[in-house]
């Protein structure tokens, strides 16, 4: 359909939330009896929730580029978070000459704004369409002094951060263009670290007496790297990160109220995700994908929360276990809103529209998903995952079904020799099909400690990726 033939009051509203560095268990409708979640909660009720959502790459900057694009890193080029080009003297596009799906709703009619985080590259300069643009300098940092961007100028926001991403939002929802459909991207940077002494007591003491049975502390990976977080500290790190997490979700229900106020929740798609999965203990690690080096993919690093929201559209209060990802949330929302996508044939990934409208699967779609982070690739089907580790490994195999906790490592068993053959040609030949080869992650030296510069092809001598 094109986008040309159709009217602006016919589209919904959009409210697409993304928390930062949220495991798929941080949430109380995901299980978790620990974590106070009810916003949350509520939209999982009265929507979808699915309990296998993948990042494209488990970390932030390359994971937020390709919900954007819909394009996996190997053909975006941003491989690692992003170091360097946020601001200062160099700034850096990193995702220049790409389409964003925001590009296209602007096209089509929507008002777009954002506020929150951002990290893809010139903080300084909208992008992608939006023309409301309040964000974070960098990436991510203090809770209080967090360093933003309001109109084009510096500035130090004293208060807590996850308020003031909420207020901005609230702000222009109250003064936006109501001859026009809005997209509202929210992008908190909650429950990124740090935890200890950085967010307010009420919700801190929501946790006084919580025993975190939800998240294990068991024998550190030995692949582990020692970041600077607060991982020395188990329970008071686990008491900030929970606390982080209610406290967005509190933040989510003033949205919710502004939208129930406005008399625009009927009209209005919520899609909450997070960037990237998070281990808080889990597999003895505290981090992400660049917590162990070699970097890894576990369930706990690749998955994320995901909830999709829309009165009367959406089934309420359903659970799908489908296996879909990032590089499909693109084409789903331009399928869901009945949008061309002009670049259909070049990108992986597949609409699952059908999923959200209830309809039942074609199984034809999502039954395979493919991860990447750098020189590490990661094919996960609901009964295997592979991980491949250019160029000298170490690889991985799992049976998902007698071992969801991959604890056994069956890559080096005679018996299951064929099965990781299998799933390493599938690997292989998914990628072959979509990397553009000057920017394949395959060959960049990532080590999980950040990117500075345009990989391959287009980098112009700046590209690097350090310790």
């Amino acid at each position: 359909m094109e986008r040309t033939m159709r009217s602006t009051s016919e589209f919904p509203n959009i409210l697409f939330i993304l928390s930062d560095d949220q495991g798929p268990w941080a949430m109380g409708c995901a299980g978790n009896d620990e974590i106070i979640t009810p916003h949350l909660d509520r939209l999982a009720k009265e929507g979808m929730r699915f309990e296998n959502f993948f990042c494209t790459s488990p970390v932030c900057s390359p994971a937020r580029a390709s919900l954007l694009t819909g394009r996996i890193p190997s053909q975006h080029g941003v491989h690692d978070w992003i170091a360097e080009g946020n601001g200062g003297e160099r700034p850096t596009e990193y995702l220049q000459g790409m389409t964003g799906y925001t590009e296209l709703l602007a096209e089509a009619g929507y008002e777009c704004a954002l506020s929150g985080k951002w990290h893809l590259g010139d903080s300084m300069t909208p992008q992608k369409g939006f023309d409301h643009w309040y964000v974070h300098q960098t990436g991510g940092g203090p809770y209080y002094g967090a360093p933003m961007i309001r109109d084009g100028k510096l500035e130090t926001e004293e208060r807590y951060v996850t308020d003031v991403i909420t207020d901005e939002a609230i702000a222009f929802l109250k003064k936006r263009d109501r001859r026009k459909p809005f997209y509202l991207g929210v992008h908190y940077t909650a429950p990124h670290h740090p935890w200890i002494g950085c967010h307010p007591e009420e919700y801190m003491k929501l946790y006084d007496d919580c025993e975190f049975l939800s998240c294990p502390q068991g024998e550190p990976h030995p692949d582990i790297i020692k970041y600077k977080v607060d991982s020395g500290n188990p329970r008071a790190s686990l008491q900030g990160y929970f606390a982080a997490v209610t406290a967005m979700d509190a933040a989510i229900g003033r949205i919710l109220e502004q939208l129930d106020a406005t008399g625009d929740r009927g009209n209005t798609l919520i899609c909450f995700l997070s960037d990237n999965g998070f281990n808080c203990g889990h597999h003895g690690i505290w981090g992400k994908g660049n917590g162990t080096f070699p970097l890894n993919m576990y369930d706990t690093s690749v998955k994320v929360p995901a909830i999709f929201s829309h009165p009367r559209a959406i089934p309420g209060s359903k659970v799908c276990d489908e296996l879909v990802s990032g590089y499909d949330f693109m084409p789903t929302l331009l399928d869901y809103l009945g949008l061309r996508n002009p670049e259909e044939d070049e990108l992986p990934g597949r609409s699952f529209a059908r999923l959200l409208r209830g309809e039942e699967s074609d199984g034809d779609g999502h039954v395979v998903i493919f991860d990447e982070y750098g020189p590490v690739r990661m094919i996960r089907e609901k009964e295997w995952k592979y991980v491949h580790r250019y160029p000298y490994g170490p690889h991985e195999l799992y049976d998902m079904v007698k071992d969801p906790g991959e604890r056994c490592n069956l890559i080096h068993e005679q018996a299951y020799r064929h099965e990781a053959q299998r799933l390493r040609g599938k690997l292989d030949a998914w990628f072959h099909q979509y990397v553009e080869p000057g920017i394949d992650g395959a060959r960049e030296p990532v080590t999980g400690n950040g990117q500075i510069g345009l990989a391959g092809i287009r980098n112009e001598g700046r590209r690097s990726y350090h310790d």
